[in-house]
């Protein structure tokens, strides 16, 4: 090699140009199109036209030969055209450091330069609509604006058959083809418009797309996360493991309110990635997709083209395998986000690392409220951390609408009334259309039942607020089948106060308590029970609230002999929620009344059984007095005969004083009488179908003290 063609090759055509991204693509763009005009002046010449009749016809391509003549010298300008450009164009690529996309394509198996020009020739009319009328006079008879697959593989190749091989690696997602129908050699170019606009150097955030488009330095650095350090340290191993291809893919299994997310950011980051996250595209039939849900095929070659990691998010029930899309024009990382349930298969699949995000503690989540309120924490802080079980992403949320709630009153601290308010704030968005929220009330004083039980309901309390700390108090060989959650059982027939009593221990434990109907969510396709328990169960243990499963023994039943598939898929529901019930970080409380259908698998799991019994005499009266208005006209001892002669529940007990204090408001005596409390009686054993006991000598008054009561109303 001469001294003057190494000269040559070292001085770069294209120095001025400005290395930018918006700089790289116009040199494709005029290669692209200078490749069009030796086409056209090839294909004139075998028809015996004149070389420059094409600018006649079409003037506009004599401005962009102008402009490419600045560029390509005379003795490259009509001979090995697309040799020149590429390379030209590598060398101005060695003087950028960064990524560029259209250079990315190269990343694909089996591409080379003159597949980024065909890439660049399918997108021409995009930029400038001549171009179509152009190709349709070029390809005519056949009908179109955009290139066809035999106009582009002439262009650049001497034969169809390396004219294929250029353009097919483009054909997997980077290029589409409306026309598939049509022969190959007529097959319609169209590059996406999404595609497009990261070939023009558009900025990820500047693309209009439906998926989640996150910059690498959006996300910490791992070193950056709240987690102890021993898994901190498995984040970096794991980051190395995907650079030395040991691995192609990070599994990351969770709660969604955990930083999942973050986590696979801080990788993505460590390695040099973005994010482009698809959200919630699992469980879903094509028909539901199609209107609300990004392309699936445009991820691939959208992330190649912005050096970003595709992240799937799932959110699969019991039971559910999903096999994994296959992403066309990508081969670097994956993540995939997941809860603790179902499985992956799929080629992604195969080479994968599966991680669990580890529950924070009360130290962690002290880091992350503190973090999250900087300069707003208060000095309950300690408290907020004890008390506010939620995972780290819930604790950004709810710390930011706790801000936001002493702004409004203009404090610039924030206490534990503003994180409370925040958490049920963030409960009633993501619970509140899967279970109802009840208002917990009052306290252990005010639950009138026997000493037995009352005490079983003190253990209760204890064991829910100490729940966190007891696994480490307790002997070695708990560790493995101990966790924080707890599991109460409430029996007794109905009106007795189980429901009473889950809103009082919601109460003295601050928490919010949700009631779920078992009965409502059972539904007669397979597998929809144990999906709809799932969410259920996974939203209230995220978010760390008292859960009320009412009329537990419509799914708690014992299970029966097999005679029928019904039988074996009811087995397998009563079996999923055992075992679901059994790994449950939370607190959940099951009530029924039917305590001898329940299965005693069940029972044998839970934490507390208590059982609540109908109310003798004496706690009867206790129950007379807490409901009957102060200013009632009913004396003790008249109390004490309706409380032993009559076996009411306490929830009858409650209907029968509030039927008492409407019927002396109707009959204007505004303070309820005896006869009133008579009235009420007879009311709630007809209620249940009952014949009232009392005889007519044995009413609590006569005429003479009713006509009596009623002089001494209009006296007063």
């Amino acid at each position: 090699m001469n001294k003057k063609k190494v000269i040559d090759q070292q001085a770069n055509a294209f120095e001025h140009v400005p290395r930018t991204l918006q700089g790289h693509f116009l040199l494709h763009f005029y290669a692209a199109v200078h490749c069009l005009l030796f086409y056209i002046r090839r294909i004139n010449g075998m028809t015996g036209k004149e070389p420059d009749d094409i600018f006649k016809t079409y003037p506009f391509l004599n401005n962009y030969l102008i402009e490419i003549l600045q560029y390509v010298p005379e003795t490259a300008h009509w001979n090995q055209t697309s040799a020149w450009w590429e390379r030209e164009i590598t060398n101005w690529e060695n003087g950028f450091n960064g990524h560029l996309p259209i250079r990315a394509i190269g990343a694909i198996a089996d591409t080379n330069f003159p597949s980024r020009l065909a890439l660049m020739i399918a997108g021409l009319v995009d930029e400038d609509s001549r171009f179509g009328t152009l190709f349709a006079h070029l390809q005519a008879p056949l009908n179109s604006r955009r290139p066809c697959l035999e106009i582009v593989g002439q262009m650049l190749a001497t034969n169809s058959i390396e004219g294929w091989s250029i353009c097919s690696p483009m054909l997997e997602g980077l290029i589409e083809i409306p026309n598939r129908d049509s022969p190959r050699s007529e097959w319609i170019l169209k590059v996406p418009a999404i595609l497009w606009d990261v070939v023009k150097g558009a900025q990820l955030s500047q693309v209009k797309t439906a998926f989640q488009i996150y910059r690498p330095e959006k996300y910490p650095k791992i070193q950056e996360l709240i987690f102890p350090e021993g898994y901190l340290q498995k984040l970096e191993q794991t980051a190395l493991l995907v650079v030395n291809n040991k691995i192609k893919t990070i599994v990351l299994r969770g709660m969604q309110g955990s930083e999942r997310l973050d986590v696979i950011g801080a990788i993505a980051r460590e390695l040099g990635y973005g994010i482009i996250e698809v959200s919630q595209i699992a469980s879903k039939s094509k028909e539901e997709t199609d209107g609300n849900q990004p392309r699936l095929e445009h991820l691939g070659p959208l992330c190649t083209l912005s050096h970003a990691m595709p992240v799937l998010v799932y959110d699969l029930g019991p039971g559910e395998t999903l096999e994994l899309p296959h992403l066309a024009c990508y081969n670097g990382p994956v993540g995939i986000l997941l809860g603790l349930e179902g499985g992956l298969r799929g080629s992604i699949a195969e080479q994968a690392l599966t991680l669990t995000l580890p529950l924070a503690d009360a130290g962690l989540r002290l880091q992350h409220w503190r973090k999250t309120l900087n300069s707003h924490a208060g000095t309950d802080l300690e408290e907020v951390s004890e008390n506010f079980r939620i995972p780290g992403a819930y604790i950004r949320q709810a710390g930011n609408i706790a801000i936001t709630h002493a702004e409004l009153e203009q404090r610039k601290q924030v206490n534990i009334d503003d994180i409370r308010s925040a958490c049920r704030s963030l409960n009633r968005q993501l619970l509140d259309s899967l279970a109802t929220r009840l208002e917990v009330e009052g306290s252990w004083e005010h639950l009138v039942v026997s000493d037995p039980v009352a005490f079983k309901l003190r253990e209760l309390e204890i064991r829910c607020r100490h729940r966190e700390r007891l696994a480490n108090h307790l002997g070695p060989a708990f560790h493995s089948t101990t966790n924080r959650g707890v599991r109460a059982l409430l029996t007794g027939s109905s009106g007795t106060g189980k429901t009473f009593a889950a809103k009082i221990l919601a109460a003295e434990l601050g928490m919010d308590l949700y009631r779920v109907d078992l009965s409502a969510i059972i539904n007669k396709y397979i597998g929809e029970t144990e999906k709809n328990l799932h969410r259920v169960l996974s939203r209230a243990e995220e978010l760390d609230v008292i859960l009320l499963l009412d009329e537990g023994d419509s799914l708690l039943g014992n299970r029966t002999e097999v005679k029928s598939s019904n039988d074996r898929y009811a087995n397998l529901e009563t079996n999923y929620l055992l075992q679901r019930l059994e790994n449950y970080q939370g607190i959940v409380v099951v009530t029924t009344n039917a305590a001898q259908s329940i299965d005693r698998a069940f029972q044998r799991r839970m934490d507390i059984v208590v059982n609540f019994t109908p109310p003798q005499a004496e706690e009867r009266l206790r129950l007379w007095q807490f409901h009957l208005p102060l200013n009632h006209a009913v004396d003790y001892a008249q109390l004490e005969t309706v409380s032993t002669r009559y076996p009411l529940s306490g929830g009858q007990i409650r209907n029968a004083a509030m039927h008492a204090a409407l019927l002396a408001l109707d009959d204007l005596s505004y303070s309820v009488q005896p006869r009133h409390i008579d009235a009420a009686i007879e009311s709630e054993f007809r209620k249940t179908g009952a014949l009232f006991p009392m005889a007519e000598s044995d009413k609590l008054f006569d005429s003479n003290s009713a006509m009596a009561s009623f002089i001494d109303m209009l006296s007063n």
